[in-house]
């Protein structure tokens, strides 16, 4: 998002400096060469007036000399700025001219100007100079008249280099200003973008925090546009809502689960107290009722444990994950072997410190264990290994049970959720909800995989690819 918005930004503020920049070059090209005919002009001018005088009283000791000094003017004039001057009759041939080849100024370039000249109006602005052009030349023609008659023409034919040059430069020095706009333009752009897209990041970052379970994140509602700050305010307001509500469901489930207890506590002694006065034949209708006690209380139970996994916040310090693994094995191994399921653990030699609440992390541990040996039939294993990397830890518990389908492996772990293939098996469907809930409360995750990769169970094959449960938290 910032990307596209700076790039907008940019585009917007490069087009506006073409739109700008390229009529005021166009504008500076012909500024300079106006300026430069004028020059021109004023120097023909100059001319015409020196050769009035010679020409209009030819014949005279006086116009001898001042022919020699219009000579001596146009001889200079040509050896410092280079062009060509010459001072014509009206046939086009030359009475004096630099350079001396120059023989017919009625003919060639200098036609058209000579040709208003003699009709005694100055010459017109030519054709637009551009630097890439070569060879051209600026020509300016000025009628010297004697007693209201144009007796003869004054030409000149400039070089078009040296303006090309100047019109070159003033580019350049037009470019370097658009440069410099285009430098101040990118910084504001990325400082407003930065400005604007600031309370978007906070909102994006606790908008994650609290859809991981830091439900106490919140938004400051500094910086930024009115919209922004009133939207960051209304999402703290809304987070506060949403907490709040999550906090009486949570003490809502809570207490009902603690005072069911009792009740239930109550009620499965009356049972057996009323199972010693049953007659006999009873007993199988008296065990299904203990079965069914039983599940209720541990449902309660987890109820009562994934309340307080959901209440609990993040307090993750260093942990050595390996040897943790390896004492909650051996906490598990006994039932294992009662169950005819051979337990390993894997640890590694070196520590593998993990980011985590060491209760919490052996608790979700001790249910993904709990759920891999209820799985596994006899004679198969259930085997906990520790790997790390350079930013996480993981404990993955693989064991050779049933496995999961596709569809099983997109439910597993939700609420409550058990499989239909295996409603038999003691539980209440939420130990690796309350996993989940411990492991994210320290920015942990739970996946879930088969045994064997690319594996999956084949529900009316009978047989089973095993289930891979991984804990990955944070390396300390």
């Amino acid at each position: 998002m910032r990307n596209r918005l700076l790039g907008i930004l940019l585009a917007l503020m490069a087009c506006v400096l073409l739109a700008l920049g390229l009529p005021l070059a166009v504008s500076v090209a012909a500024a300079e060469q106006q300026q430069t005919l004028v020059d021109r002009i004023d120097d023909t001018a100059r001319f015409a007036d020196l050769a009035q005088d010679p020409i209009g009283q030819s014949g005279t000791p006086t116009a001898e000399e001042q022919l020699r000094t219009l000579q001596s003017e146009i001889q200079r004039y040509y050896q410092v700025y280079g062009g060509r001057v010459g001072v014509f009759e009206l046939s086009g041939r030359p009475i004096t001219a630099q350079p001396g080849s120059w023989t017919d100024a009625a003919a060639g370039g200098s036609a058209s100007a000579f040709s208003q000249a003699l009709d005694d109006r100055r010459s017109t602005n030519p054709a637009q100079v551009w630097p890439w052009q070569s060879g051209r030349l600026l020509v300016v023609a000025s009628p010297v008249v004697w007693d209201g008659d144009v007796v003869a023409v004054v030409v000149t034919e400039s070089p078009t280099g040296g303006l090309g040059s100047r019109i070159l430069h003033r580019w350049m020095l037009l470019a370097g200003g658009e440069a410099a706009a285009v430098l101040v333009a990118v910084v504001a752009a990325v400082t407003l973008t930065a400005w604007v897209l600031r309370p978007v990041q906070d909102l994006d970052k606790v908008t994650h925090d609290i859809a991981t379970g830091r439900l106490a994140s919140r938004v400051a509602p500094a910086g930024g546009p009115p919209e922004l700050r009133r939207l960051a305010r209304a999402f703290n307001e809304m987070a506060d809502h949403v907490e709040q509500v999550l906090d009486q469901q949570r003490a809502f489930v809570a207490d009902a689960s603690h005072q069911l207890r009792n009740p239930l506590a109550a009620l499965m002694l009356r049972v057996e107290a009323m199972g010693m006065e049953l007659p006999e034949g009873s007993e199988q209708e008296l065990a299904g009722v203990r079965v069914e006690g039983r599940r209720l209380a541990q449902v309660l139970d987890d109820l009562l444990g994934l309340a307080v996994a959901e209440h609990t916040g993040p307090r993750g310090e260093p942990t050595d994950l390996a040897r943790l693994a390896a004492d909650r094995a051996d906490g598990w191994r006994p039932l294992g072997r009662e169950r005819g399921v051979e337990l390993r653990c894997e640890p590694p030699a070196a520590p593998a410190l993990g980011l985590v609440d060491p209760v919490g992390f052996g608790s979700a541990l001790d249910a993904v264990i709990d759920n891999a040996l209820k799985f596994s039939p006899a004679g198969g294993e259930v085997t906990v290994a520790v790997t790390a990397t350079a930013e996480r830890i993981a404990v993955a518990v693989s064991d050779t049970g049933p496995g999961l389908t596709e569809e099983e492996a997109e439910r597993i772990g939700d609420r409550f959720w058990r499989s239909p293939r295996h409603q038999n098996v003691d539980g209440s469907g939420l130990g690796l909800s309350i996993a989940r809930t411990l492991l994210a409360a320290g920015g942990g995750t739970l996946a879930f995989g088969p045994r064997a990769p690319g594996g999956s169970a084949d529900p009316d094959s009978g047989g089973g690819t095993g289930l891979t449960v991984t804990l990955s938290v944070p390396r300390a």
